[in-house]
């Protein structure tokens, strides 16, 4: 798989099979992923794995956090603006109709859509997941360094013929995940993200992009 097929393939992935995804396979691509680039070489993300026994320790805790109706976690961080301005707050709300849509759930039937949000919180079935967490002392241009190690992951995954989704969903359970991983004092969990085979039995929509014009701007003098 070449880099265009890898980049343009990779996409959020919502239902796994059980297969389990080998451990030499997981350390190949966090060995590539830690050349991402990053300023002056700071390499600001912390990456945990889990699979196995944590991994469904974890899936067991948020579980029974959902099903008592426990309030989400104090966010550490702003996941989104509160107003959203345009076209942010359209390409979101596409988004949703989309992705809702093709599980048959209206807008109106808010129970139905939290009934599949819920997934989020047991990886959509995946085998492993990846939390990464940022130390809560930097600011914006660190965290944009994570974004990029988080691509370039989520990349190299493909290339090993895997799948994979972010998901700012498990911040609102970090105190869950922390007392599974045991993150030192004074780093902030900004994703977690479920890894495996895809299932080729769910649906995945593929949510569009904005044409290039809109998001790119050529000044050649043309």
């Amino acid at each position: 798989m070449d880099v265009y097929e890898a980049v343009t393939s990779r996409r959020a992935v919502r239902g796994f099979t059980d297969r389990q995804v080998p451990r030499e396979v997981l350390e190949r691509v966090l060995s590539a992923a830690a050349w991402a680039p990053s300023a002056s070489n700071l390499q600001p993300w912390h990456a945990y794995v889990l699979t196995g026994g944590p991994l469904a320790e974890l899936k067991k805790r948020a579980g029974e956090r959902l099903a008592t109706g426990d309030a989400w976690d104090e966010p550490e961080y702003e996941q989104y603006p509160s107003a959203l301005k345009s076209p942010y707050r359209e390409r979101r709300a596409a988004f949703g109709e989309q992705r809702y849509g093709a599980l048959g759930i209206p807008r109106e039937d808010l129970e139905a859509r939290q009934r599949a949000a819920s997934a989020n919180w047991q990886c959509f079935g995946a085998p492993a997941a990846l939390f990464c967490y940022i130390d809560r002392d930097l600011g914006g241009p660190q965290w944009s360094d994570v974004g990029m190690f988080l691509q370039t992951v989520m990349v190299l995954l493909r290339a090993e013929g895997l799948h994979s989704c972010t998901q700012m969903a498990w911040a609102k359970y970090h105190k869950t995940v922390a007392e599974i991983v045991s993150p030192p004092e004074g780093l902030i969990l900004f994703c977690g993200m479920s890894i495996g085979y895809e299932d080729a039995a769910v649906n995945h929509p593929r949510t569009g992009r904005a044409p290039l014009g809109e998001t790119v701007r050529f000044v050649d003098g043309r």
